[in-house]
């Protein structure tokens, strides 16, 4: 019962981005992804186009093409959230960046607005992959979510 209630105080929770239906890494349609080559995590399908914080951090890369948000959360865990795929190609356009690199950020703080419409036209998918891109180095187990859908700031995604 206690276990429930309060977490070790050495784990680290990743919360959804975004809303969505959450899908398996190994399901998204992109190797670089789905064989893990970035790294560890889960995907989601937005339902709408609010990138918030998963993590108390820092925002440590934003790509010129808007695309993608890198973060740095308190416990060293690298974040990488890339919204839709071969989205890169887009320069910018349908991405609304609310942070600039090297700014400190709070759990459900907005990052981007996404223009969902646009990136469905333009982009090959917007399935959003929410990656650890220093999993191997972590060297600790990771706990994915068993929820069918998520909601922004409050679903529990990943367990570190």
């Amino acid at each position: 019962m206690f276990k429930k209630m309060f977490k070790k105080s050495n784990e680290q929770q990743i919360f959804a981005p975004i809303n969505g239906k959450n899908v398996a890494l190994e399901k998204v349609p992109d190797p670089v992804f789905s064989q893990k080559m970035m790294g560890e995590g889960i995907a989601i399908i937005p339902q709408d186009g609010n990138v918030i914080s998963p993590v108390n951090g820092k925002v440590v890369q934003i790509p010129e093409t808007k695309h993608a948000i890198g973060l740095l959360a308190d416990d060293g865990t690298e974040i990488l959230i890339h919204v839709g795929l071969e989205t890169v190609g887009l320069k910018g356009e349908g991405f609304k960046v609310q942070v600039n690199t090297g700014d400190t950020v709070k759990v459900g703080q907005p990052l981007l607005e996404v223009d969902l419409d646009y990136i469905k036209q333009h982009a090959a998918d917007i399935i959003t992959p929410i990656i650890i891109t220093n999993s191997k180095e972590l060297d600790k187990h990771f706990t994915f979510t068993k929820e069918a859908s998520s909601k922004a700031g409050e679903t529990i995604i990943i367990t570190i």
